[in-house]
């Protein structure tokens, strides 16, 4: 079926004659819809690609890729189970942890955070946030001194810098001769981090876990031991075998477990991106068909011609159907070029508009980053190029099989 002569003569139809002007406009424009809808599918996979590993990134540097509690919600016992999880295959490190609601208020302005009591000597093993320190280091957190590490956008929002005082509000109370009052206490703030990641940066801080002790009177207790495996994206299957090892003492939770909802949310949201995309791509190569009937409709004495001359009507639909692949191919390399340039260089393109029009595309209070990340993944892209090809292939038949029934007899009649 695809012999030289066919492909020659198909190569040779793609090629513009004077007469033929508008074919060749409508098959430009075909080209460029497969070139631009690949393109744009290419970008928005690989964006949000770079937005779930940015966010799990952030999200995972200031959370555990397991916490181990006891049956009441919080642990007696830390120390012991630590020394027992120490020897355990693929836990790099435990770190305990206290945490709670309070408010912190600094010079009339009040706000909700989420305070979190720590080991600074173990908290490096378990996640990032030392290395997140923009003013003082986390290191400065001492028993009994009552440091306070807060989040930048806290700060900012408090007008608080290093060696300011706030006052930290616990939910716990205290009988006084006047009533009950909240637990209040003074922190002088020692230390401010930035992570990127807006939910954390205005709604967490760090204490020392002993002033925290005393501040929600847990004593000797912590709410719960922080654990790190050697790889995240096996914490379930990591966090089962705890479970089984440490029997019904304690309960052990993932961090898929925490953020399950989020992650699902944005699969959902990249698969129906990629169906919506998809069918643009659809639309553009299905525009081959209109081609092809104008090209089929303009050669219908060539082809009148070379069926006399003893060309068979599959060596027709051959000819029409190299013509619309190359179309498609043609449009999908361009497509696929495009796509990856600019995938490798959207977040300098972005950011150059930006800077140009004085504007912000992304509020880190809404899209928890504020900067347009870009992953390309390969797999991605094949997918991407193979479905757009053969999408074109496809639409070639139609008009190709139209092609190989033309009957000679009745378009020579005229002629």
């Amino acid at each position: 079926m695809f012999k030289p002569l066919i492909f020659y003569i198909g190569l040779r139809y793609t090629r513009a004659k004077r007469r033929t002007q508008f074919i060749s406009f409508v098959t430009l424009a075909s080209v460029s819809g497969i070139a631009l809808s690949v393109t744009a599918l290419i970008t928005v996979l690989s964006v949000m690609n770079g937005f779930v590993k940015e966010i799990s990134t952030r999200m995972l540097s200031m959370s555990a890729h397991a916490t181990v509690t006891g049956r009441l919600g919080q642990l007696d016992d830390w120390q012991v189970l630590a020394q027992k999880l120490a020897g355990t295959p693929r836990v790099l490190g435990s770190a305990p942890f206290i945490n709670g609601q309070v408010m912190i208020n600094a010079d009339r302005r009040v706000s909700g955070t989420l305070l979190t009591g720590v080991l600074p000597e173990k908290e490096t093993a378990v996640s990032e946030v030392a290395e997140k320190m923009v003013a003082g280091k986390l290191s400065d957190l001492t028993p009994g001194q009552y440091g306070i590490v807060l989040g930048n956008e806290l700060a900012a929002f408090l007008g608080v810098a290093t060696g300011d005082k706030v006052t930290v509000i616990s939910p716990q109370i205290n009988p006084t001769p006047a009533g009950v009052v909240p637990r209040m206490r003074r922190f002088t703030v020692v230390g401010v981090f930035q992570v990127g990641m807006y939910e954390y940066d205005r709604n967490m801080a760090f204490v020392h876990i002993d002033d925290a002790a005393k501040l929600f009177r847990m004593d000797n207790a912590v709410s719960a031991l922080r654990l790190k495996f050697d790889d995240l994206l096996s914490a379930p299957e990591i966090t089962q075998a705890l479970s089984a090892k440490l029997y019904r003492d304690y309960q052990v939770s993932d961090w898929t477990a925490a953020h399950d909802n989020f992650f699902q949310a944005i699969k959902m949201e990249k698969r129906v991106m990629s169906v919506i995309l998809l069918l643009m791509v659809a639309v553009a190569a299905f525009n081959i068909v209109s081609t092809l009937i104008m090209v089929v409709t303009d050669k219908r004495s060539d082809i009148a011609i070379l069926k006399t001359q003893g060309l068979t009507g599959a060596a027709v639909m051959g000819i029409f159907m190299v013509l619309g692949t190359v179309i498609g191919l043609f449009g999908t390399v361009l497509g696929v070029v495009g796509g990856v340039t600019l995938a490798w260089n959207i977040s300098y393109l972005i950011k150059t508009v930006e800077d140009v029009f004085h504007i912000k595309f992304l509020s880190a209070q809404i899209y928890y980053i504020s900067d347009l990340p870009s992953e390309l993944i390969w797999a991605d892209v094949y997918a991407v190029a193979g479905m757009a090809f053969l999408l074109s292939l496809l639409a070639t038949l139609y008009p190709a099989w139209q092609a190989a029934k033309i009957n000679p007899a009745e378009v020579l009649r005229y002629e």
